[in-house]
């Protein structure tokens, strides 16, 4: 993959974080995350940052073997976009697989021309 080109709306954004997981493209990754990027952890609550994040997928510690998103939803407002959605996921973290049916929020900020995203959240969908 490449850089996360200029003019990409919030939801294409989206599906290239989500693509750029599947692939482990620490290169689009680094692109789309903003500086202060954090991620709260689907399977435990954790909060992880940019650069926790960029270290474990380039560095195969945690990997995406699918990620299904089944519903999304989008709501501007102004330079800020809040996707909120639900997927079906399955990867490998620590040598253990897992999977996961989760509701997420997104949240992206229009920087410099560019969506990018400062806020990610997933949480797990009892049952599973």
């Amino acid at each position: 993959m490449s850089a996360v080109p200029e003019g990409r709306g919030p939801r294409e954004s989206d599906g290239q974080f989500f693509a750029a997981l599947l692939a482990a493209d620490a290169v689009v990754l680094r692109d789309l995350l903003a500086d202060d990027f954090v991620l709260i952890d689907v399977l435990q609550g954790g909060e992880i940052s940019r650069a926790a994040l960029l270290e474990a997928i380039a560095g195969g510690v945690v990997g995406f073997e699918a990620i299904d998103v089944l519903e999304s939803r989008e709501r501007r407002y102004g330079n800020v976009a809040v996707i909120t959605g639900r997927t079906e996921m399955r990867g490998q973290g620590g040598g253990q697989a897992w999977a996961a049916r989760s509701r997420y929020t997104h949240v992206f900020v229009q920087q410099q021309g560019r969506w990018r995203l400062v806020a990610a959240q997933g949480t797990r969908i009892a049952g599973d």
